[in-house]
């Protein structure tokens, strides 16, 4: 069968390419359990990533570009076969004399939580990340299987692949960054971009296609004369020029708010020497030096990862220098150690320096788990705290005895004070930096050398919240807070019992719970504090709590006040209507708001945003800060669309108009909106300036296509060029 021998082929290759990862007795194993269990794997039917055509390309992945090592092979060619109990774990031990537990077991728990259909909204995925901070092996693993899926996306199903290609986005490819995987984590980008945005990816890979020759002639130009110089070092070296991804040259269209030919970096240059590793830092400084020599160096482009390393290892030297043409040109230099730690991340910083490395890689999972060990947070809080953690731009602090600290760029006084320990934290009045004193508030700058000042009546309040940016942190002035307001409530309580007990009056945990409702608190421990901050009145409370057991008539009617009944047609507005939304799996009757920043009107491709107060605001899908929620925020985004037909509602509309400042032209303007049965103006501003005139009108429509019609219909008065939806 042609598929047979595809996949023999393949696994032939993979043997040729990697001789030395199993002995012959080990190869004529894997055959025999493949070729007895091959019915288990066969391609017919199998989902993606679980054929062993698939399980080879994987495994090629975490071979090539990952650099894991045999217990990782074996533990994706043979973890169905554990799950389905054909093969036990025991047995592939003592088969091939390697430690798979861990690895396979964490990835049956990752399968399962996957079979359950976990969305990024359930607290599924709190477990699914539980189990890659048990074993590093098993994120890189998933990171592995999740590329190889991108890369064969174009098989899947139209309606599966934006999902699948925005989690790369918002997940993968940050998990991958976070592991120093920058090739991979740029393939994730770029793969995402290309099935989220077709059109900007296409244009962006043409225009690269259009002025790649000039691009090399100019890389050519640069990098001559510097290799004559670089000979001086002493040193075999490489040089190459490296052009920028795809996604990268469309966050820069999209920063600088400018078009691609205005892009001057669109490519970096990378030298790499084979260098004894006692000599890395001093050839890379000397080649720096060579470099700055050459071309005028920007000061503010510096970047030195040879002293101070990035958390999850990478080390090199990046500076910003003027080439031919006063063009500004990258150039990354390090060793050929380093580019393999910069390319297969951490498997790679394992390699050299052994598990034990200063990488901060230990610490980083220890974080991870603290937030994943938090009962506090909901689903979508969780994964913000988690995504904190994934993206690390880093500040370094020294202690007064000159210990070093690494902490996200931002982090404050106070999540210095929090890093060292909770305790500290929780007493923490204020820092002295580089001697002088500050507030709880200061953010940390490079260098800085911070003493935390402390006082023993100082206690968290819900405040601090907002002044820290770590999860570590956060995590712990919640736990603070909540240990608080036990107290608070127990005895507010007991305050509550001593004088109902002084009063003759006999307290029921019922009615307390009734009164509590009664008076606008959430829980009855929200109102056990009040009394114990003295914030309620005792004779009041006391007088409530003697009068629910008084039924009178306006307490009967109370419930039919105008104050309730006003809310109905509030209900009716949102899910009443027939235009109405369907949301995520078919839902409808979900409370939503249309957003404001692109004004979605019945008949729009839109899609929903899951709001962390609650609630789901539905956006265009062309709208402006569409592209960000999804990178950023891609686990709280939800399918929606329209269903049924526009009927009763109205929604607003402004037009940009532009044209020639003609006699009459706002006249005919107006006048043709007014004709219109369905179509109301509300509002119309013009500002005229050298012959032309640009307006703003907003106006009141059903849906799409009376939208439509009116704009075709604007576009034909005489000295009307451009009329454009805000």
């Amino acid at each position: 069968m042609p598929k047979t021998i595809s996949y023999r082929s393949q696994y032939f290759n993979f043997l040729h390419k990697y001789p030395a990862l199993f002995n012959y007795d080990e190869r004529k194993e894997i055959r025999l359990i493949i070729g007895k269990f091959y019915h288990l794997f066969s391609p017919e039917g199998a989902t993606p990533g679980h054929s062993i055509a698939d399980k080879i390309k994987i495994v090629e992945i975490i071979l090539g570009e990952i650099g894991l090592g045999k217990a990782a092979v074996l533990s994706v060619l043979f973890y169905d076969l554990v799950e389905k109990k054909q093969l036990s774990i025991d047995e592939i031990e003592s088969k091939f004399s390697t430690q798979v537990s861990s690895i396979i077991e964490g990835m049956l728990r990752v399968g399962e939580l996957y079979a359950r259909n976990s969305s990024l909204e359930t607290e599924n995925f709190r477990k699914l990340f539980l189990t890659f901070a048990n074993d590093v092996r098993v994120i890189l693993i998933i990171i592995a299987e999740h590329l190889e899926i991108m890369r064969t996306l174009d098989t899947f199903p139209e309606e599966n692949r934006q999902n699948i290609a925005r989690e790369a986005s918002y997940l993968y490819a940050p998990l991958a960054h976070r592991m120093g995987l920058y090739a991979v984590k740029t393939e994730f980008e770029d793969l995402s971009l290309k099935h989220t945005n077709r059109e900007i990816y296409k244009g962006i890979a043409k225009k690269l296609n259009e002025t790649k020759r000039s691009r090399e002639n100019y890389i050519s130009e640069f990098i001559t004369p510097l290799k004559e110089k670089l000979m001086d070092v002493g040193f075999e070296f490489e040089i190459k020029g490296r052009t920028k991804s795809i996604n990268s040259i469309y966050s820069k269209i999209k920063k600088q708010n400018t078009p691609f030919e205005n892009i001057y970096d669109l490519f970096a240059i990378r030298i790499i020497f084979e260098v004894p590793l006692e000599k890395e830092k001093a050839a890379c400084w000397q080649a720096y030096s060579i470099v700055a020599d050459m071309y005028q160096p920007n000061p503010k482009r510096l970047r030195d990862w040879l002293s101070i390393p990035k958390t999850n290892g990478y080390e090199s030297l990046h500076t910003t220098v003027l080439g031919p043409g006063g063009k500004w040109v990258e150039v990354q230099i390090r060793t050929v150690r380093m580019d393999e730690v910069a390319e297969k991340g951490l498997a790679a910083h394992w390699k050299y320096k052994g598990i034990k490395s200063e990488s901060g890689m230990d610490e980083w999972l220890k974080n991870i788990r603290e937030i994943l060990e938090n009962p506090e947070l909901n689903a979508v809080d969780f994964m913000d705290e988690f995504k904190l953690n994934l993206y690390d731009k880093e500040v370094f602090v020294f202690t007064p005895n000159g210990d070093l600290h690494k902490l996200p760029k931002g982090a404050t006084a106070l999540d210095f004070a929090f890093s060292i320990h909770s305790n500290l934290g929780c007493k923490c009045v204020g820092a002295k930096v580089n001697g002088k004193n500050m507030t709880i508030k200061y953010v940390l700058n490079n260098g800085d050398q911070v003493e935390v000042l402390t006082s023993p009546t100082q206690k968290p309040n819900s405040a601090w919240l907002n002044v820290v940016t770590t999860s570590r942190a956060k995590n712990k002035i919640r736990q603070a807070l909540k240990e608080v307001e036990f107290k608070d409530a127990e005895m507010g309580r007991e305050i509550l019992i001593r004088r109902f007990k002084n009063w003759k009056i006999e307290l029921e945990d019922g009615k307390i719970s009734r009164l509590a409702k009664k008076k606008g608190f959430k829980t009855v421990s929200d109102f056990y504090q009040e009394i114990a901050r003295e914030n309620l009145d005792m004779h009041v409370v006391r007088d409530a709590y003697i009068d629910l057991d008084k039924p009178t008539f306006s307490e009967q009617t109370e419930q039919r006040s105008a104050d309730t009944f006003s809310k109905e047609p509030k209900i009716y507005e949102n899910i009443g209507k027939e235009d109405v939304l369907v949301i995520g799996q078919d839902l409808k009757g979900l409370d939503y708001r249309l957003a404001k920043c692109c004004n979605p009107i019945y008949g729009d491709d839109v899609f929903g945003f899951v709001a962390v107060t609650g609630g789901i605001k539905i956006h265009r899908a062309d709208c402006p800060n569409a592209p960000q929620m999804i990178a950023r925020f891609g686990y709280r985004i939800v399918n929606a669309r329209w269903s049924g037909k526009s009927v009763g509602s109205q929604y607003p509309i402004t037009l940009r108009i532009v044209g020639h400042d003609d006699i009459g032209i706002v006249t005919n303007i107006t006048s043709l909106i007014s004709k219109e049965k369905n179509i109301a103006l509300r509002s119309i501003s013009i500002d005229s300036n050298a012959g032309l005139f640009q307006g703003n009108l907003t106006i009141m429509v059903s849906d799409t296509n009376e939208l439509e019609s009116i704009v075709k219909k604007i576009r034909l008065i005489k000295g009307v060029k451009n009329v454009s939806r805000s």
